[in-house]
């Protein structure tokens, strides 16, 4: 499929000067014309500053309470990518929709800067609920949440403890749990997993003496004849124009990167433990059918409560999902949110 897809981007001239693949309407800086778009911020329960922004339609009705939906990103990435296009593109269908910088990436408070904190990750997205509760425009009722790869096992985890998330999706959603802890497809062995561990412990005293702080895993700055598909693919987002951006207080070249003494944290990470009691509030999964992470929504959808459902995008890989407007399966989310959020 990969090969299929550099064919066709070949042939339509969809690659760039700069050698992003463009192709199937990638189209991460997408704006609408239809929508005003506001920065706000408000505080988590923990009095952490979290930045989004908050999408409405322009021909929005005084007076009227609309159903709104919090969008989260990708693991490492800023609101800006991925999340503001699923942002934009809902809201042209009468939502208002938030996407936020999560804790300690993009404008939103935490220290140090790329710190995995699990549990501060699912309350952003309470935090969130909390914000446009309160907002005379949104009815508080009628409140979803949708992640985007690693946010996907985030939202879930909050949703868990939060009923006010009315609806929740996921679109080629990474448990980052399981990924950590055992690697794509379990590849990892329980040896290298205490490796990665141990080592992790090890930097904490470099740190702890007044040592530099160390960043782990992410997407890689340069490709090779070694470099694996997974990380040409987000290669192609994160490192060239198409997906690039530098979240403001940060880098390009800490994009991705969390820190070392902190990603560990993931190893206790399970958000689809009790994911069953979510229910009777709907679950859509999303993913492409050739997406190296649909793994991950094939377990979340067998472990889920009715009513759920896993839909597979043909074609599509995961990265895919993330701009490329041609495959990203929009009426589908806008359908799931209007049965779930409006009909009833």
């Amino acid at each position: 499929m990969k090969k299929l897809l550099l064919a066709l981007a070949l042939a339509t001239g969809s690659f760039t000067a700069t050698g992003q693949d463009l192709s199937h309407g990638a189209n991460n800086f997408y704006k609408s014309d239809r929508l005003t778009m506001e920065k706000v911020s408000f505080d988590n329960q923990y009095r952490m500053k979290i930045v989004g922004n908050l999408f409405l339609p322009k021909d929005r009705k005084p007076g009227v309470k609309y159903p709104a939906i919090i969008v989260g990103h990708p693991m490492g990435a800023v609101k800006e990518q991925s999340s503001d296009l699923y942002a934009q593109k809902l809201a042209e269908q009468g939502f208002a929709t938030l996407a936020i910088d999560q804790s300690f990436w993009g404008e939103s408070e935490g220290q140090p800067r790329n710190a995995v904190a699990p549990d501060i990750y699912a309350e952003a997205f309470s935090a969130a609920v909390d914000y446009l509760g309160t907002r005379a425009f949104v009815d508080r009722e009628r409140i979803g949440v949708l992640g985007i790869c690693g946010s996907g096992s985030f939202v879930i985890s909050a949703a868990k403890i939060d009923p006010r998330m009315k609806a929740i999706a996921t679109v080629s959603m990474y448990d980052m749990g399981a990924a950590n802890r055992d690697g794509l497809n379990h590849s990892q062995t329980v040896d290298q997993r205490k490796a990665i561990i141990a080592a992790s412990a090890r930097q904490r005293w470099v740190e702890a003496a007044g040592g530099e702080t160390k960043y782990t895993s992410g997407t890689v700055h340069r490709l090779d004849a070694n470099t694996p598909p997974v990380q040409r693919e987000f290669y192609d987002f994160y490192r060239t124009p198409r997906g690039g951006f530098t979240p403001k207080g940060s880098s390009p070249e800490l994009t991705t990167h969390p820190t070392s003494t902190s990603n560990v944290k993931f190893m206790n990470f399970y958000p689809f433990n009790d994911i069953e009691t979510i229910s009777p509030r709907p679950m859509l999964f999303i993913a492409g059918d050739q997406a190296h992470s649909k793994e991950f929504s094939e377990e979340a959808y067998k472990l889920a409560g009715q009513p759920k459902e896993l839909y597979w995008v043909k074609g599509a890989g995961h990265v895919d999902l993330y701009d490329r407007t041609d495959l990203i399966p929009f009426d589908k989310l806008t359908a799931f949110f209007k049965k779930s959020l409006v009909a009833n």
